[in-house]
């Protein structure tokens, strides 16, 4: 996949290499835009539970934190990839930096007003840094290295993004939900509840605060790098903002199933708690079901850095469509069994999730050349599905009475993007 406008890619020095950039130091920073943006997102499920109490909210108004996240991708693709097309692929993770940390930045006057609606604000502009700073990182990786092993390079750095959201919800908990008090929002009423939820909320601001500065550090480092892309090129968007590009059936099927794989992730991840609570399950508690997402994200963590290799070896294709095969297997196991099958089996599909992102975004991407960083504004809106699909999910399990029954959508999900990847086995 590469970015610029020919065959043979600019190099740094101003010379010609085969394809690619050669700039390993930008590797490693791409890397931990990975792993940041990554951590952020799992963030969500740790600010989640403490909003909850502070604001004393029923479960469609918490999820509302995921749905303003989830949005953002809606909103600021197509956007971002216009800014990043406009001031080049360093200047703009810079913008996606600063968002981020303008976000983070509004948690202060949030907590100071005890108001529901600044944070949703607040991770809404969080949110809309990530989504750019995606839109950078997802293409450029594929442009640092030979075009053939662009499928394996971006696994690879989809695995740091895994570290980023098996290891934030840990320091997260420590930080944010470590201080909710033996008392409950719902037993006070009034200034004592004002000055409680402006008290409790100190602990958000502390946690975003640090990440604040961290995304400052960042963002300095790779100002100072601005001009090392030299030569970087972009064409002009054709179409309304480059989405004539989902004509072209390949990038279209990609697209969609991108929609499908974020849908169905989230939709698995929300739902994991409530499902190991099942008495018919593994009848866990709330807590010890909850340490056990872990699981969930490790086994994606873990699957990405083997599938990095894995994917130097068997058509990427084939391994996408092994493993969405895989993850129908394991949902059928799960609600077909009970007891501790049915539970690892759930939390196992986390490792065939892994190599799907990469694959399916390096798969609809092939051969856009400097069309590229339009592709990566479309892909980023298709996140959307985390929004959509989990919804619909929840809808399912509301009218059956059962979560097994609502499973029915992810792996339908599963099952198209299997067919894509049958689709997509041979280079385009």
């Amino acid at each position: 996949m590469a970015l610029a406008p020919e065959p043979a890619a600019t190099s740094p020095e101003g010379g010609s290499s085969p394809g690619h950039i050669d700039a390993p130091e930008l590797r490693i920073f791409v890397m931990v835009l990975f792993f940041i943006f990554g951590g952020i997102t799992s963030l969500n499920d740790v600010i989640i539970p403490k909003l909850k109490e502070l604001f004393t909210l029923n479960y469609t108004q918490a999820m509302l934190v995921q749905f303003c996240f989830f949005t953002a991708y809606l909103v600021i693709g197509i956007p971002g990839a216009r800014l990043v097309k406009r001031i080049g692929y360093m200047r703009g993770a810079v913008a996606g930096l600063s968002a981020m940390m303008l976000g983070c930045l509004m948690f202060i006057p949030a907590a100071a007003s005890a108001t529901y609606a600044l944070f949703l604000l607040a991770l809404f502009v969080l949110a809309s840094g990530v989504v750019i700073v995606q839109v950078v990182s997802n293409p450029l990786i594929s442009l640092l290295g030979p075009a053939k092993t662009s499928h394996s390079r971006l696994t690879f750095a989809q695995a740091f993004n895994s570290l980023g959201t098996t290891i934030f919800p840990i320091f997260g908990a420590i930080l944010i939900l470590g201080s909710i008090a033996n008392v409950s929002a719902d037993q006070l009423s009034g200034a004592e509840l004002q000055a409680y939820r402006t008290e409790e909320s100190r602990a958000i601001v502390n946690g975003y605060a640090g990440l604040a500065a961290a995304l400052l550090v960042v963002a300095l480092v790779v100002w100072m790098f601005r001009n090392r892309l030299k030569g970087e090129t972009h064409e002009a968007s054709g179409g309304l903002a480059g989405l004539d590009l989902l004509a072209r059936p390949r990038f279209g099927l990609g697209a969609l199933c991108i929609f499908l794989y974020v849908g169905a992730e989230v939709a698995i991840g929300s739902l994991i708690v409530n499902y190991l609570m099942q008495a018919h399950v593994m009848g866990l508690g709330e807590q010890d079901a909850g340490k056990l997402i872990g699981v969930y994200w490790g086994g994606a963590m873990i699957g990405r850095f083997i599938g990095s290799l894995i994917l130097r070896l068997i058509s990427p294709g084939i391994v996408l469509a092994f493993t969405a095969a895989g993850a129908i297997a394991l949902i059928v196991l799960s609600t077909q069994s009970v007891g501790e099958v049915s539970g690892y089996s759930l939390l196992a599909i986390g490792l065939m999730n892994s190599i799907m992102f990469p694959t399916i975004f390096a798969l609809a991407c092939e051969k856009l050349g400097p069309r590229a960083a339009d592709g990566s504004g479309i892909i980023n809106v298709a996140i959307f599905g985390g929004a959509v699909i989990p919804l619909l999910t929840g809808m399912i399990a509301d009218a059956s009475g059962s979560l097994a029954v609502a499973m029915a959508l992810p792996a339908v999900c599963y099952l198209i993007i299997a067919g894509f990847g049958l689709y997509a086995r041979r280079p385009a």
